[in-house]
């Protein structure tokens, strides 16, 4: 048996590609053969990504747009041909970043839009634009990017939670609805990751009480890394991965486990 991830002939869109994980996301499918659609909130750093995976021989094009924007999106999505793929991988507290953590007594509606609309909204409408097609075309598969916490709850979290939870959710009904058409729906769950946001807990790392308390929670001591995750999604996303759908498969060092 040879194992071979040639996806020189499927598009994949994976938002919010512009750093950290998608970034990540997006070599490991530009590696395979993908065209890679490369959106981001910010076109400047889709634009980056772009030019990196072209210099690597691959081919890419910049798709911006607000995942939170239904009107956007759909346009932007229907407007950048066939897309074979959907990785859902844009996920924070807002365009601004990561919101508060407090107690969910002590919230108010206003504290909960920014999950809310990221990482819930943006997958619904992202995944809501790609799928008619994919339907006609009898084929496609969808990658979304959720968390532990959406698994296990999060104090302090609970409405990140709760959004990452709903984005889990509606990938096992739309694994339900749509594996008649070919299209598979995967969940990856992760753990505490190493990105340009959360650079600065890492980068004193060795002399960081917080670092080192939030480490002692996983099995393999260390924070997860981009490529922890893309090499999954790629196998979701081939040939290979065509008997698995309706799943959430953790990627956690070890943080909580799965049956």
């Amino acid at each position: 048996m040879t194992l071979q991830f040639d996806l020189s002939d499927r598009r994949v869109l994976i938002t919010g590609a512009g750093q950290g994980v998608g970034r990540g996301l997006a070599q490991a499918f530009g590696a395979a053969g993908a065209t890679v659609l490369i959106n981001d909130l910010r076109g400047d750093r889709a634009e980056e990504v772009v030019a990196e995976l072209r210099s690597a021989g691959g081919e890419a094009e910049a798709v911006p747009f607000d995942v939170t924007d239904y009107e956007a999106a759909t346009q932007a999505i229907t407007g950048a041909g066939t897309i074979d793929i959907l990785v859902n991988n844009a996920g924070n507290a807002g365009a601004e970043g990561f919101a508060a953590r407090m107690p969910f007594a002590d919230s108010t509606p206003t504290d909960w839009d920014p999950f809310l609309q990221v990482n819930l909204y943006g997958v619904l409408h992202c995944t809501r634009a790609v799928l008619p097609a994919m339907v006609q075309r009898q084929w496609g598969r969808i990658v979304t990017i959720v968390s532990d916490a959406g698994r296990t709850g999060d104090a302090s979290g609970a409405v990140y939670a709760a959004a990452k939870a709903g984005a889990a959710g509606l990938t096992r009904s739309i694994a339900l609805e749509n594996g008649r058409y070919g299209i598979t729906a995967n969940n990856i769950a992760l753990g505490t990751m190493r990105t340009p946001l959360t650079e600065p807990l890492w980068a004193e790392m060795a002399d960081s009480p917080q670092a080192k308390a939030i480490l002692s929670r996983y099995p393999i001591r260390r924070p997860g890394l981009p490529e922890d995750v893309a090499y999954l999604a790629v196998v979701l996303a081939s040939d290979h991965g065509s008997w698995i759908t309706g799943q959430t498969l953790p990627v956690n060092g070890g943080y909580s486990f799965a049956m």
